[in-house]
């Protein structure tokens, strides 16, 4: 079951606001904004995320419709990411993938050098391991204290997006922010420098930069591709500081390829053991309406199960042929018949597999898929 949710904190304010998409069952996957921005930056990307994953957005203190007492003068990220690990406890998330654009990366980078055993994977979007020293940031926080954040909001597209483009409604989240807490967001920026740790980082990690932006240039996202073991990056041409609401396909495509490992890891066994005939058909015939169903089948039954080495495939193919006789499936029947053999079974096997359903399924029902396993067997032979 899918389902789309916004949660703000509660009475006590000790939750960050935040928004859940997608099936409860599928692999967390959190979201993390950009300074002055709120969960709005996601809007052209969580939606397709969610076909695969349960993706929770999350509001910074003060922005969007979190609460902006949750910090205060002198925040640290480390204090953010608290907000974010006790977001995910409280909604019975132990160890989730992550991603994250500029402050919302530095979020991630810590979680996954302090809590590595949270993080299941990486996504460094826009950011850095530092933010250009702490004096920039100690000017605006006293700025934003003194003035508010007109000024800010009047130069947020230009230091935002690419020439031409901005998105109103991330302009006005700017405007309509809490002084203090965005304040207090900056001290934040101002004390991190998370590039001693990096090498630590264990996560399979991704870094995404936007080709033209100014804040966090792509030499930043280098220094923490070459530092963190294993990891790759992603140039997005066209893209300014928000690549996810600038450049939303481009960025999908990005994260897909390295969150879905299992969707992908899964299709590829599934070709394996069904046959490229009877996927490309299964994908030819996939709509709007099917794909999430097509999604939670290649994560699940073939990018989990059927990868699990505890059993042999020709072990999960006696299993699999058992399983369909006793529910009466002979159309899938004849589909796993055939696996079988690709899955190394003798028909001798599978004779014997069918002989046994009939004391624990019954006869009539082994009568069935002999008939059926009968009619698979002789077009294997020459001629037939």
């Amino acid at each position: 079951m899918t389902s789309s949710t916004d949660r703000t904190a509660p009475a006590d304010g000790t939750l960050l606001h935040h928004r859940a998409e997608g099936a409860a069952s599928a692999p967390p996957l959190l979201l993390g904004p950009s300074l002055g921005t709120s969960t709005a930056l996601w809007d052209g990307v969580a939606p397709e995320l969610s076909a695969s994953h349960r993706v929770v957005r999350w509001d910074l203190p003060g922005h969007g419709r979190s609460p902006a007492g949750l910090i205060g003068p002198g925040a640290t990220v480390a204090d953010l990411a608290a907000l974010v690990l006790a977001l995910a406890d409280s909604l019975g998330i132990d160890r989730f993938s992550y991603a994250g654009v500029s402050l919302g990366g530095a979020v991630g980078l810590h979680l996954a050098v302090h809590h590595p055993d949270r993080v299941a994977k990486l996504a460094v979007l826009c950011s850095s391991a530092h933010f250009n020293g702490a004096q920039p940031w100690e000017e605006r926080a006293a700025l934003v204290r003194a003035e508010g954040l007109g000024t800010l909001a009047e130069s947020a597209g230009a230091r935002w997006f690419t020439p031409g483009f901005t998105v109103p409604r991330l302009v006005e989240d700017q405007r309509t922010a809490d002084p203090d807490a965005y304040a207090a967001c900056c001290d934040a920026l101002a004390a991190f420098d998370l590039r001693a740790s990096l090498p630590r980082i264990g996560a399979p990690t991704l870094l995404v930069a936007g080709r033209e932006d100014p804040a966090t240039p792509p030499a930043h996202l280098r220094e923490i591709a070459d530092a963190v073991p294993g990891a790759g990056l992603v140039e997005i041409p066209g893209a300014s500081h928000l690549a996810p609401a600038e450049r939303p396909r481009a960025v999908l495509s990005a994260l897909r390829a390295h969150f879905d490992g299992d969707v992908k890891r899964g299709m590829a066994v599934r070709r394996e053991v069904l046959g490229d005939e009877h996927v490309d058909a299964a994908q030819a015939r996939q709509s709007a309406f099917t794909s999430r169903f097509q999604d939670f089948i290649s994560r699940y039954a073939w990018g989990e199960i059927w990868t699990d080495e505890t059993l042999a495939r020709r072990e999960r193919s006696m299993i699999t042929m058992t399983a369909l006789v006793a529910h009466g499936h002979y159309d899938e029947l004849a589909m796993h018949v055939r696996a079988a053999r690709r899955n190394g079974l003798t028909p001798e096997e599978i004779g014997a597999v069918l002989l046994q359903t009939a004391v624990y399924c019954g006869v009539p029902a082994a009568n069935s898929a002999f008939a059926v396993a009968q009619r698979v067997l002789a077009a294997e032979r020459p001629g037939s």
